[in-house]
């Protein structure tokens, strides 16, 4: 039996590499929920998370009526703010210049990140249901300010997979600062556990232990067989465990990366033009923080992971939530963000990635036109600017408005619903159907809001 039956040992082989992506077989999604409904215009998304929020009036929604009412009350009424230490108007300390065949408007705070500003969508009319940074990065990231759902990062990989077998399909390259609301900002929530986001430091070890070696692959490799053996027997045993195979998969998943990411995240073999684009010979450390934070971004990219958040840098300021001293805050954040940014943005569009890559910028909020006391802003979720670019989106365009003031949302008003469905959609997702079972009820990211913004869609 055995002689007769040789022949088929080889073909159960071949057959075996041809479904490995190493021997030619295209990436395997993993795991494909049936809200994909549609072509997907972006494979991957990028999120330059701005820690503590960016002052709108000063960066990219520029608003002459308050260098006219400087020094002044402002004339209108306005809501109690999170401190409630309200000042006069403030004037942006900062020059805006019109950039690109588009002439869009962005302020001398950001001279890089201008020069990519035909590949820019600038939503100036972003608005949060929350004013407190842990509930309204909770809101961001996850479209609830509850402390435990999933993240949007979780719900993008439970819908579509990982196109990398090698490496977690959501990962968070951590600059330096962890939000406020913690690792729940990155959490899988009541998914199962395999969809949470890895947190991956700078440096050739970003994750806990993934040097260590047994004395040999092979002794390595039978351990890990025994555990799966004894998992699988459990589950065998008292059927089906959602938690003991995404343990099963995450052991596994933690063996192939021992043998990836070192390499992937060692950088000294990148040429110098590009460590160059992305300021990592640049004199300021976080500018080269944030810069080696964004070339691994792309990196991952390339590999096929699915969603890729990239933290801020310490610039020794609370993040960019400057209640005071905005001119020293502001410029040491974008000091920090911007050469990496924009060099992000060029390297992908010079590899043709840009199209397949969605890149969103922004925080969890805005600030307010006045002053917190003399020189800061409190929080402002009432009417804020984020921008997308790359992936679906047209570039080169502006959307919404805010009042005179950059105070409120007055014109194509964006809830963060609003931009999950739209993220969501770009991926070829369907967020009304993208649904989880947890509780007796069907959860999803949006909850029952968001409306794609089809206007900003190429």
């Amino acid at each position: 039996m055995l002689a007769r039956a040789a022949g088929g040992f080889g073909a159960a082989a071949f057959a075996a590499l041809l479904d490995d992506d190493a021997y030619g077989a295209k990436p395997a999604v993993r795991h494909r929920h049936p809200a994909v409904t549609h072509a997907a215009k972006a494979k991957s998304v990028i999120f330059l998370y701005m820690d503590g929020g960016p002052s709108q009036v000063d960066t990219f929604d520029p608003k002459p009526l308050l260098d006219k009412e400087h020094g002044n009350p402002i004339k209108m009424k306005t809501p109690p703010t999170q401190f409630n230490n309200v000042g006069k108007v403030l004037k942006s300390q900062w020059k805006f210049r019109r950039y690109g065949e588009s002439g869009l408007s962005v302020s001398d705070l950001l001279p890089h990140t201008a020069t990519c500003a035909d590949d820019l969508c600038v939503v100036r009319s972003m608005t949060s249901d929350f004013s407190e940074h842990t509930f309204a990065n909770y809101f961001l990231h996850s479209g609830s300010g509850l402390q435990g759902r999933p993240s949007m990062g979780a719900w993008t990989t439970y819908g579509l997979g990982s196109e990398c077998r090698d490496l977690p399909g959501f990962i968070v390259l951590n600059g330096g600062l962890i939000p406020p609301g913690g690792l729940d900002n990155f959490g899988s929530g009541f998914l199962p556990a395999n969809f949470q986001g890895s947190v991956f430091k700078s440096g050739r070890t970003p994750v806990a232990d993934v040097d260590r070696r047994e004395a040999t692959p092979d002794l390595q490799r039978n351990k890990l067989r025994l555990l799966e053996r004894l998992d699988r027997g459990r589950i065998s045993e008292r059927g089906t465990d959602d938690a003991l195979e995404s343990a099963v998969a995450n052991y596994e998943l933690a063996y192939r990366m021992q043998s990836v990411v070192p390499e992937l995240m060692d950088l000294s073999r990148e040429s110098v033009a590009t460590k160059r684009l992305y300021g990592l010979e640049a004199e300021y450390e976080p500018t080269r923080i944030f810069g080696a934070m964004c070339l691994s971004a792309r990196r991952l990219v390339e590999k096929g992971v699915r969603f890729i958040e990239v933290t801020c840098p310490s610039v020794g300021t609370d993040r960019w939530d400057q209640h005071s001293k905005l001119k020293e805050g502001h410029e040491r954040n974008c000091r920090a963000v911007d050469q990496p940014t924009a060099g992000l943005l060029r390297d992908l569009k010079s590899r043709g990635l840009l199209d397949e890559t969605l890149v969103i910028w922004g925080g969890e909020f805005g600030r307010t036109p006045m002053a917190q006391g003399s020189d800061g802003r409190d929080h402002n979720p009432f009417g804020f600017t984020m921008w997308l670019a790359g992936g679906g989106v047209q570039g080169g365009t502006t959307y919404g408005r805010t009042d005179d003031w950059g105070y409120f949302a007055v014109e194509n008003k964006v809830e963060i619903h609003d931009l999950h469905a739209t993220m969501l959609h770009l991926l070829g997702v369907d967020h009304q159907k993208l649904t989880y079972r947890f509780g007796g009820r069907d959860f999803r990211l949006t909850d029952v809001f968001g409306d794609v913004i089809q206007d900003i869609i190429a």
